[in-house]
């Protein structure tokens, strides 16, 4: 260190300067005060830039869940997307072909809570983005239950359907190949016995005695009569859903009252029974307690060109076996 030296005018001479401890501090801090300034500020800054481990594991943490966030958000679209399709097939394909009522919009519409619901959420790095996400769950899931309500709907509703059309008199009660011929049809005839215009009301199939009777649709044996006139020995099937079917004139039952009967049961033999003329099957179709033409329910059996000969027959007969 240079020594530095003062010139005194008392004494006449140089005298050395001698700085005591406090200056000698003081003037090393004025010293290394601007490094020490610009250290303080480069590491303020590279605190600011370089994250400490924990900061660094948060960071990384946070980054992961907005990625989260970010698919769920994704797939929440493709599932409303699916959502909107279904509910599209529900309105305009499936409960058109099943005759159904439309099912109410409001239970796929309806709210789900309010704003106090997703208050938990707020305050949150991502609270715009965790109550969106959240409020779509919610839709979906309301959507999905109402959904769910229309299908088990529809289901039943099918299922119905199913049972229904198989209770419906479909068939004739009597094979083609073991019937002689449509001797009478529904409507005004000539009584056979009293030979007066009266009304038939049903169908007469001729076929010799024993020929094999079917039940024309699913249904329950309500009754078995045996009379000395008129229908004589026949049968009335309850098919349900207002259809009942009546076989008479037979000569052997082949079923008992209370049986399970499906389309195409064997229930009974043809005869000459009751007010008859000759063997032949007397067959009725009532709904909801009216008879009915029976020609409009051979459906299910007959091509297009058997059902028009069928009616052209039965029109064509003037004469009733009973």
């Amino acid at each position: 260190m240079k020594k530095k030296f003062v010139y005194n005018p008392k004494t006449l001479s140089y005298e050395r300067v001698r700085r005591t401890w406090g200056e000698r501090v003081l003037r090393g801090l004025i010293f290394i005060a601007p490094t020490i300034t610009l250290g303080i500020i480069l590491a303020f800054f590279i605190a600011r830039r370089i994250d400490s481990p924990r900061e660094t594991r948060l960071r990384q943490e946070n980054e992961f869940y907005k990625a989260q966030l970010d698919k769920m958000t994704q797939d929440l679209e493709l599932i409303t997307k699916a959502l909107d399709e279904m509910e599209k097939r529900d309105r305009a394909i499936y409960r058109v072909a099943f005759n159904a009522e439309a099912f109410p919009e409001e239970l796929r519409r309806m709210g789900v809570g309010g704003s106090e619901k997703y208050k938990e959420l707020e305050g949150k790095k991502y609270s715009e983005l965790l109550i969106a996400t959240n409020k779509k769950i919610d839709e979906v899931e309301r959507r999905l239950y109402a959904q769910s309500l229309s299908l088990q709907e529809l289901s039943e509703i099918a299922l119905d359907k199913e049972a229904r059309l198989a209770s419906i008199p479909a068939i004739q009660p009597v094979r083609n190949k073991d019937m002689t011929r449509v001797a009478s049809g529904y409507g005004w005839r000539i009584d056979p016995v009293y030979k007066t215009r009266r009304m038939h009301w049903g169908m007469d199939f001729t076929a010799p005695v024993g020929t094999e009777v079917y039940s024309t649709g699913d249904g329950v044996v309500e009754e078995l009569e045996i009379k000395s006139w008129g229908y004589g020995k026949s049968i009335v099937i309850d098919h349900g859903y207002g259809y009942k079917t009546r076989y008479a004139h037979l000569s052997a039952f082949k079923v008992k009252k209370g049986d399970k009967v499906k389309r195409g049961d064997l229930i009974g033999l043809i005869g000459n029974s009751g007010k008859s003329t000759g063997p032949h099957l007397h067959y009725e179709v009532e709904h909801n307690g009216q008879k009915i033409n029976p020609v409009g329910y051979y459906h299910g059996d007959l091509s297009p060109e058997e059902y028009e000969q069928m009616i052209q027959l039965s029109n064509n007969a003037l004469n009733a076996f009973d």
